[in-house]
């Protein structure tokens, strides 16, 4: 009796299996939330590891974060960023290099540009959960009864006389989708590369504002009429979700926005329009470089996180082949994080179901960070400029674009207020810098 007494004393003292808690930022975009529902998997195959999810609005998100990794805060142990982030907030040694990728996670399938741009000094600091340019979804039945085709490359004044044409929101269909929610990664994201190609730049050499010339008055004049004259009600609050809901429940004529949309569009429990979109390529105005974007909404591990290794674990699962392929299972081929794996684009069944998909490569592959404007600039950046101070910057410029959208300036009021904020900004940072 003693000795059984003594072995289940001993079986009670008996330590439980460590509990990690991993908390991890994302945002509330559609690939995002599917992640969160798959990750039962990850947890069942990590018991030890429990996951604790914050979702956000894209600009709530980025505030956060910011804020936190700066500070060195520690509230999240994964964080959702990208391109613009990755390699400045690396080089400043508040995220976690992956030094030591396993062999079976199978880096090199990783598009050597998506890596690239989430490096820094040879270092990678986030890998890929997917990445994405930028397309024209366009409704095909709409052009067909008003007796119109998309051109292969349209103009942007292609698709203000397409718009007009299938505007008809008497019957709640409107022309032209495009954002106008302000935000660096929001309006100022999308505007930028139409600017790009009416020979705009945010600097010249010198780092002088330039968002008085007369190519971003072009530009943004032609991204505010067409919203005013084609876009639905309310759209300077529309930002990048509001638009691909206007799209799916068929209240869109055509959207120009990002590539990984096209997948969403392609699901029938969340698309009304799955057999009557079209894709073809963004619309440039005067010139075709710098007019589509390269963008990568990556995992990272900030240097704060005291679980880091649990952390790379789970970001290792949810970037993985393995992933890709449960995704598949779930919602089928056409719906998995696009533009990050060469495997994806070499399964038969993948571009078989997903016709945008040889679209979306290309548009990844020839999208330039380091020659998107027809005048040299001393920055890195398609759809943002690849300086600390921009976020703070565009952030500001957004609210003025927005403003234009709503009408409640002109484009010129809008843009001179655009270059005095971004003079001033830049005069307190200290540039040119030596």
């Amino acid at each position: 009796m003693r000795t059984l007494m003594t072995g289940l004393l001993a079986a009670v003292s008996m330590p439980a299996l460590a509990e990690t808690t991993l908390t991890i930022a994302t945002v509330n975009n559609n690939d995002m939330v599917v992640m969160q529902r798959l990750s039962d998997t990850f947890e069942e195959a990590h018991p030890d590891i429990k996951l604790n999810w914050v979702v956000l609005e894209e600009n709530t998100l980025r505030q956060r974060l910011t804020t936190d990794i700066s500070t060195s805060g520690g509230q999240y142990d994964v964080m959702t960023i990208g391109l613009f982030e990755a390699p400045m907030w690396g080089e400043r040694g508040w995220l976690s290099a992956f030094d030591t990728v396993p062999a079976d996670y199978d880096l090199q399938d990783v598009f050597q540009s998506v890596r690239d741009g989430l490096s820094s000094g040879g270092k990678l600091f986030a890998l890929p959960f997917y990445a994405e340019s930028q397309m024209t979804f366009y409704r095909k039945d709409l052009m067909e009864k008003a007796g119109v085709t998309m051109p292969d490359q349209p103009t942007w004044k292609d698709i203000g006389e397409i718009g007009a044409k299938i505007h008809d929101p008497a019957n709640g269909v409107y022309g032209v989708c495009l954002r106008g929610k302000p935000g660096w990664g929001e309006n100022v994201g999308q505007v930028t590369p139409v600017a790009n190609s009416y020979g705009a730049r945010w600097f010249d050499m010198d780092w002088k504002a330039q968002l008085d010339s007369p190519q971003w008055k072009e530009a943004l004049t032609t991204y505010v009429d067409l919203l005013k004259n084609y876009g639905p009600p309310g759209a300077s609050s529309n930002g990048y979700n509001e638009n691909l809901a206007l799209f799916a429940s068929g209240k869109c004529g055509i959207w120009v926005d990002a590539t990984v949309s096209a997948g969403f569009l392609a699901d029938p429990e969340q698309s009304t329009v799955i057999d009557k979109v079209g894709y073809t390529h963004p619309p440039v105005g005067k010139f075709e470089k710098g007019n589509h974007s390269l963008w990568s909404w990556a995992l990272a591990v900030p240097a704060s996180s005291k679980s880091q290794e649990a952390a790379k674990a789970f970001i290792y699962w949810a970037t993985s082949k393995d992933y890709i392929e449960l995704v598949a299972k779930d919602t089928g081929w056409a719906t998995v994080p696009p533009g990050t794996r060469k495997s994806t684009y070499d399964n038969a069944e993948y571009t078989a179901a997903a016709p945008f998909a040889k679209l979306t490569l290309d548009m990844i592959n020839t999208a330039d960070m380091t020659d998107a404007t027809q005048e040299k600039v001393p920055y890195a950046g398609i759809s943002f400029v690849g300086i600390p101070e921009f976020q703070s910057i565009g952030t500001s410029v957004g609210q003025e674009f927005a403003a234009a959208i709503a009408g409640q300036k002109s484009v010129d009021d809008a843009l001179k207020a655009s270059q005095d904020l971004t003079v001033r900004a830049m005069s307190q940072a200290g540039y040119p810098k030596k």
